[in-house]
């Protein structure tokens, strides 16, 4: 006697493993980067004409040494901001103003998942905007110097901290009030931050204070190991844990997702 097989052909319909979701969310996240404009100029049009127009002309004086080593490392720090900070608080902040936040919390990716997600973005991106600006520091003759294990904890502290800030303006402000504060904050951080200008022209009374912002401790980390060759710069790496665990915390305390 022989035993027929029965085709089961029940449907078992499934949400698909969590990082097939964030894989696929990260994805379209990068996607919709790198096709928009806005963002492409704040990610790697700045900073790169940034770092080509003060490395070839003597438009400010930068102190002794080569131009480009001084205006490497706080390029780099401008990028970290300019993807963690300044165009995920915009980014965010449309995507709740229209309700892509409040719908996508209606799939079966949890919001870890798009928090996964949005991460995930960040850092790819940051790692194409280091490529570049690395390529291009490079070819205007940049010798970096240091430890690389410290400048990646410094971008990862930095990262942390611009996101949990970005995050936190999102989330409580409206989207035309993200967009307007957003590129304030980017323009001065970017004039005080020590980025293109040296802390040392600045007035000795604000040197103490603008020492404190996230993009100077960035900058002046990265331009210790990188410049300097310093082995750990402490000082500013506590400067930017401090951040890091003051703006996530901030960030989940009063997020609002609707």
């Amino acid at each position: 006697m022989t035993t027929k097989s029965v085709l089961d052909l029940t449907p078992r319909p499934a949400a698909a493993p969590l990082p097939a979701m964030i894989a696929a969310q990260t994805s379209y996240e990068v996607k919709g980067v790198l096709r928009n404009g806005e963002q492409l100029l704040l990610t790697l049009v700045i900073p790169v004409f940034l770092l080509v127009l003060f490395s070839v002309t003597s438009l400010l004086d930068l102190g002794s040494g080569a131009r480009v080593d001084f205006l490497a490392p706080g390029i780099i720090a401008l990028a970290v901001m300019s993807t963690a900070f300044t165009g995920q608080a915009i980014g965010t902040g449309f995507e709740r103003r229209y309700g892509v936040l409040k719908r996508l919390g209606a799939t079966p990716l949890p919001r870890a998942g798009l928090i996964g997600a949005k991460t995930l973005t960040v850092v790819l991106i940051e790692l194409l905007q280091v490529a570049v600006i690395t390529a291009v520091a490079l070819a205007l003759g940049w010798s970096p110097a240091g430890n690389p294990a410290a400048a990646l904890l410094a971008v990862l502290l930095g990262t942390a901290a611009f996101s949990g800030f970005g995050l936190l303006m999102a989330g409580t402000l409206r989207a035309e009030a993200t967009l307007a504060a957003a590129n304030l904050v980017y323009i001065l951080l970017l004039l005080l931050g020590g980025v293109v200008f040296p802390l040392s022209k600045f007035p000795e009374a604000m040197r103490p204070v603008l020492e404190y912002l996230p993009i100077t401790a960035l900058t002046e980390a990265l331009r210790a190991v990188l410049a300097d060759g310093a082995a750990l710069p402490g000082r500013e790496l506590l400067v930017l844990a401090v951040w890091a665990v003051a703006g996530l915390a901030l960030a989940a305390r009063f997020f609002r997702w609707e």
